[in-house]
């Protein structure tokens, strides 16, 4: 059955093109889209597949989409409503409802969206996840610091990726958070507990509810580190023995907490802690496939194309859990110093040690910008059969290589 797709992509960001690149080709799919940015910036291969089209002012804005589907609708009914960025899966469950379209629904979505209602949601599920409250008014801010103590973490409810996320760890760190970003009763923050402790992410496939496959990666060091610190080269890093029994407490977890959410069929990504006595604490979770290039580096774990998995889980209902070949690493390049690019230290010695290792790379180039995101200025994508040797090659390539701004 050819199924009728509308894809949601407000803007033509590198990641979200693969996931509709990857939508346009499946077999049994019709693929229209809805943009913000015009269609003439599509490459021309992936636009000759788009069946329709229609460009909104706001990409994210609920009544417009709502609008758009209704009018794609007209030349035959829509089987599927998609979009992979995370701000648009509350307003893309909204959709659904209206018009009675299968899929997440705007309540489950706003649990996976709303971090408080998400904490207070797995919290009634006897599901360990950190500390929170809910910060309308800066008194709320210090009331959970006399709760929890230094350090904490203050950022908005809804955010994604680390962005306007604050570290606090005395009162003028508060202060100052307080002062960039006040809280209001229309627009308040989270403050949520820091967790000592190493981060990972935990990425899954649910069919009808339930946890069919999963996928773990480690940060080295965590993300809210390299935000905090611009010029900190990190890794993220898959180890080959996802099923070892090390991971049987997170494996538990993350299937209760995405029950919990409201998980049906999908691809999710939940961010996690191990603590320092061992017990595990879940961050945050997102109903849409992980970002800084973890998609990627499943599909190279595996030896698959997950980006076309994706469409299949999401259009088919159907997947095929793959069997982890390699462990797979990425390390993200970013300048020192500043200004623009000026120079990258240390290729060939890199190229010498952890070469052969390399199986995709994107350098940073003499003379542009600083991104300003903890993905850098390039990146390096490394595999291998064991994860130890994964592991100590990233860890030298990021020893190694120095992006100098000048």
């Amino acid at each position: 059955m050819i199924r009728n797709v509308v894809f949601v992509a407000p803007f033509f960001l590198d990641t979200t093109m693969r996931f509709l690149r990857a939508a346009v080709h499946h077999p049994n799919a019709q693929v229209a889209l809805i943009s913000q940015d015009p269609l003439e910036r599509l490459p021309g291969d992936l636009r000759a597949r788009i069946v329709g089209h229609r460009r909104l002012r706001d990409g994210l804005n609920t009544d417009r989409i709502t609008d758009a589907v209704a009018d794609l609708s007209r030349t035959g009914p829509v089987h599927r409503l998609l979009g992979t960025l995370e701000q648009l899966q509350e307003p893309l469950g909204a959709v659904r409802d209206r018009l009675g379209l299968p899929g997440m629904r705007a309540d489950a979505a706003r649990r996976f969206r709303d971090k408080a209602l998400m904490k207070e949601t797995l919290r009634a599920a006897g599901i360990p996840c950190a500390r929170h409250r809910t910060i309308r008014q800066p008194q709320d801010a210090w009331d959970f610091i006399d709760a929890v103590g230094y350090p904490v973490v203050i950022k908005p409810p809804d955010g994604a990726g680390a962005k306007a996320t604050f570290m606090v760890e005395d009162a003028e760190a508060l202060r100052q958070a307080l002062r960039a970003n006040p809280p209001r009763p229309d627009r308040p923050l989270l403050g949520e507990e820091f967790i000592q402790g190493e981060e990972h992410s935990f990425d899954g496939v649910s069919l009808g509810g339930r946890l069919i496959w999963h996928s773990l990666t480690h940060y080295e060091p965590t993300p809210l580190e390299a935000v905090r610190n611009p010029w900190i080269q990190w890794c993220i890093l898959l180890p080959r023995e996802v099923d070892h029994p090390q991971y049987n407490d997170i494996r538990s977890v993350a299937s209760r907490a995405l029950q919990a959410l409201g998980m049906g069929t999908g691809v999710s990504h939940l961010e996690w802690f191990r603590r320092r006595d061992g017990t595990i604490a879940i961050s945050e979770v997102g109903a849409r496939p992980g970002g800084v290039q973890i998609s990627k580096l499943i599909s190279y774990a595996h030896h698959m194309d997950f980006y076309r998995a994706w469409a299949r889980v999401m259009i088919d209902g159907q997947f095929d859990p793959p069997v982890r070949r390699y462990a797979a690493g990425a390390a993200f390049l970013r300048g020192q110093g500043k200004g623009r690019v000026r120079a990258i230290h240390g290729l060939e010695a890199a190229q010498k040690t952890v070469g052969p290792l390399v199986i995709e790379s994107n350098l940073p180039r003499i003379g542009v910008a600083p991104t300003g995101s903890y993905e850098g200025e390039g990146y390096a994508i490394l595999r291998h059969p064991e994860t130890d040797v994964v592991r100590r090659a990233l860890k030298t390539l990021i020893s190694v290589v120095r992006v100098e701004l000048g």
